[in-house]
């Protein structure tokens, strides 16, 4: 329906301009509302779908775009609402539970922190033992164990030839370990 048709029935009674808005876009408004708050009860569907009617009726202009269809702006103020509706649903499900300060180490958990924990302290420093190799080493070991680069991709890039980069990283990989030694770390 066009805003011309539209405003062509609300001249005529603005009943009939209500009902032929709502019987040509009913399907419509009910499928958006279903597909984006289908948890909900059927009366609060509904009461969406009456709010949504109410909202076009009051707000679109006919005036405004008379050659365009109401099926945008309809679908625009379906979606709005039947997400409002959703999130309104989502925060008084009562799918939320308080958990005291206390109960927080009684709840198992897949995660092993202080594994974690220390392995992001092993990475941060092996990093910093990489970085002290210095370069071209730091970067022919980053581009092969981090990039998993080949040697000849690495020399192209650092405009050496394949042998020597194979040579430099054997050194640096024996200067890391002992750098590493230094730390209580090893290889």
């Amino acid at each position: 329906m066009t805003g011309q048709r539209y405003s062509e029935l609300l001249g005529v009674s603005q009943n009939e301009a209500c009902r032929a808005v709502f019987d040509e876009y009913s399907a419509y408004v009910y499928t958006i509302v279903y597909s984006r708050a289908s948890a909900a009860s059927k009366e609060d569907i509904e009461e969406c779908v009456s709010d949504i009617f109410a909202d076009v009726f009051f707000s679109y202009d006919p005036n405004a775009d008379r050659s365009s269809d109401m099926r945008a702006f309809i679908g625009t103020v379906a979606k709005r609402k039947a997400t409002d509706l959703y999130r309104s649903n989502s925060l008084h499900s009562g799918r939320t539970a308080y958990i005291e300060p206390e109960d927080l180490d009684l709840i198992p958990s897949d995660h092993d922190t202080e594994a974690e924990t220390q392995q992001t302290a092993l990475a941060a420093l092996l990093t910093e033992k990489i970085q002290e190799l210095g370069e071209p080493d730091t970067t022919i070991v980053i581009q092969k164990y981090f990039y998993d680069r080949s040697s000849g991709e690495i020399a192209e890039n650092l405009s050496m030839k394949p042998s020597a980069v194979r040579m430099r990283l054997q050194r640096a990989i024996k200067r890391l370990g002992k750098l590493l030694e230094g730390t209580g770390v090893t290889l």
